[in-house]
């Protein structure tokens, strides 16, 4: 479990300023801001699918930048990370590329972990993809491919991130998706874990451009209840466990498609948000995660699984320290060594956003 010699990737965080860029939450951060209203009044007063999303919306409440996530990530030696798009708004069809410009403007390097790559917004079902593409590569070289919101869940109480399920199977998204491939750019997919079966139609559709799975497809209240009906009881997180399984499978045997053991301390999973400053024990998240881990390990093996933190999303319920020993120890108890941590943790992240050593 020992991850001190390996200069590790976190391939999943993010950064934000609601008060001086244009975010989804933008309004509500500066609204808490502007009032003297406590966030925990305010979080009680949210709509229910949000306060089960978030868990805690004191980080989007507040910038969050490389200072700060050094800072979270004390005890793990980060030597880059990745930066994934999250809830830019500004106007014009173009606008989402300044996302890319202005993280690449932010103070990595130096005493904070290194700027490895950037994963823009980006809608391939958009009529202006392919130059909105453009305008994202010319914003920074580290461009490495695009995340699309298509994430929607049957129940309508659960929070959705598009207008309708079957996002990623409309004529017009897969007509557009071609302009990655002749980009060489990657497509990073984060669905709920009902529709992985279209991830995998995708995969088979365009074996070319290659597919990152974000957060093994976040199977939505498998350990606790969310929404209106999902994990209400075992019997419904049992059986929602089993289709993941065997979806996971199915997307598994497309050669082109990695995954990332990240996202898996989500609220939205069903865990119980802990008091804050309070993360919830190793051992209770090893003991809920490692069926997850342990059977993504199975299908994709050590070479095509990536390690990332998803902070602060996932900061509600651990830390960067315990997320990185729950998934290191989940591997090695499982017959994992030091190589595939290396792989895990490193290896894989570097070679699937080509980032420079």
């Amino acid at each position: 479990m020992d991850l001190s010699d390996i200069r590790v990737i976190d391939s999943h965080i993010h950064q934000w300023d609601p008060f001086r860029t244009p975010r989804e939450f933008s309004r509500t951060a500066k609204l808490l801001r502007m009032l003297p209203i406590p966030i925990d009044w305010a979080k009680q007063v949210a709509p229910r699918r949000d306060r089960e999303f978030v868990g805690d919306p004191t980080a989007y409440a507040n910038p969050y930048l490389p200072a700060n996530y050094r800072a979270d990530a004390d005890g793990v030696p980060v030597e880059s990370i990745v930066h994934i798009e999250v809830g830019w708004t500004g106007k014009g069809t173009l606008a989402r590329a300044d996302e890319t410009k202005w993280v690449a403007g932010l103070p990595f390097g130096g005493d904070n972990p290194a700027l490895g790559a950037i994963v823009g917004s980006a809608d391939p079902a958009a009529p202006d993809f392919a130059l909105l593409l453009d305008a994202h590569m010319a914003a920074s070289t580290l461009l490495r491919g695009i995340r699309a919101h298509v994430a929607h869940h049957p129940d309508s109480n659960v929070r959705p991130y598009a207008e309708h399920e079957g996002a990623l199977a409309t004529k017009e998204f897969l007509d557009g998706f071609a302009a990655l491939a002749e980009r060489g750019l990657s497509f990073e997919a984060w669905v709920y874990s009902h529709a992985l079966p279209d991830v995998t139609a995708l995969a088979e559709r365009y074996p070319e451009v290659p597919i990152v799975l974000d957060h093994l497809a976040t199977p939505a209240g498998i350990f606790g209840p969310v929404g209106k009906r999902t994990g209400t009881n075992p019997s419904l997180r049992r059986e929602l466990f089993i289709r993941w399984r065997d979806d996971l499978t199915a997307l598994a045997e497309k050669p082109n498609v990695v995954a990332k053991v990240s996202g898996l301390m989500m609220p939205i999973l069903g865990h119980r948000v802990p008091p804050r400053g309070m993360p919830t024990p190793v051992p209770v998240l090893l003991d809920r995660i490692s069926p997850l881990i342990t059977h993504a390990y199975d299908v994709f093996g050590a070479d095509r699984l990536l390690w990332g933190s998803n902070f602060p999303v996932d900061k509600p319920i651990t830390t960067i320290a315990d997320s990185a020993e729950v998934i290191a120890a989940a591997i090695t108890h499982h017959g994992g060594g030091h190589d595939e941590l290396e792989k895990i943790f490193r290896t894989n992240a570097q070679r699937t956003y080509r980032i420079e050593s």
